[in-house]
């Protein structure tokens, strides 16, 4: 791993665990799933644009349009569709949280599943993971909060998992940027109807609601996909995994700075565990492959 795919990995990182905080303000005056699906239909459309200017091609592969398709529904319909709901009843740090969950999620499902090794560090580094998501959230509950919202937010870290399996599929094959718009467009296919049907058009429109939507469409939403597509084509999904290690700290730490968010005790240990966890989970995969 070179110092350009170190820096290309923090910079990911950062975008990623971004993105809560914004969205967190995106929901608190606007419907959530018409805000995302109209982010979707914007960041796909510019994302397939470049594509075709570089050349690529609507051709994917059979293997390639299947993994995008599970991609597009998993992870920007139900995985963002969901925590765009819950944040409009828990912290954004909370969010965050849950969904860093992801990697051990990864790691269980490859364990049990896909029939890949796991070292005794990385048994360690699971079960220490998720005893820290079981802290935050003895905390967070004990403090009143909201258990529907939070329920969200685990039905889509589960819909991530599954689109983090998929992508690995996804960008083999070349034409990786047009891959990233045409999941981008399925997604926002599938939150347009629910969006119409479940919500009221009721938007307050405010600078910080703008800076917010268009800071979402044009980092998170297209700058950190790109990122994370260049990152697994040029060092593989494993090591560009081990990046997501930060995200439970900076998504924590970009609340609390931007959004005021407070943080007991409780929250930050279960933070430094989940962080150890995964970096453990993600160190232990690296040294079986090796």
């Amino acid at each position: 791993m070179d110092i350009r795919a170190i820096l290309m990995g923090l910079a990911f990182a950062v975008m990623w665990s971004s993105a809560f905080t914004s969205a967190r303000i995106i929901v608190a005056d606007a419907p959530p799933l018409m805000a995302l699906a109209f982010r979707f239909t914007i960041s796909g459309a510019l994302a397939v644009l470049i594509a075709l200017w570089m050349g690529q091609s609507w051709r994917l592969t059979r293997v390639q349009w299947r993994a995008t398709i599970i991609f597009g529904i998993c992870q920007n319909a139900l995985y963002l569709g969901l925590n765009f709901v819950a944040m409009q009843r828990i912290e954004a740090s909370l969010a965050a949280i849950i969904a860093s969950s992801m990697p051990l999620l990864v790691g269980v499902a490859g364990w049990l599943f896909a029939g890949q090794r796991m070292s005794p560090i990385g048994v360690i580094g699971l079960i220490a993971g998720f005893c820290g998501v079981v802290i935050i959230m003895g905390a967070r509950l004990g403090a009143g909060a909201d258990i529907y919202g939070i329920g969200l937010c685990l039905i889509g870290v589960l819909s991530l998992t599954v689109a983090t399996l998929a992508l690995r599929n996804a960008s083999s094959g070349g034409n990786f940027m047009m891959v990233v718009g045409l999941q981008m467009l399925i997604g926002s296919a599938v939150l347009w109807p629910a969006g119409l049907m479940l919500e009221t058009l009721e938007v307050t429109m405010s600078p910080k609601l703008v800076l917010a939507f268009v800071y979402t469409t044009l980092v998170p939403g297209l700058a950190a996909t790109l990122v994370w597509f260049w990152l697994v084509n040029r060092i593989g999904a494993v090591k560009a995994a081990t990046f997501h290690f930060l995200n439970p700290f900076l998504g924590v730490a970009i609340a609390a700075v931007i959004l005021s968010e407070g943080l007991g005790t409780m929250d930050i240990l279960g933070v430094v565990i989940i962080t150890l966890g995964i970096l453990a989970v993600q160190i232990s995969r690296q040294t079986v492959r090796g």
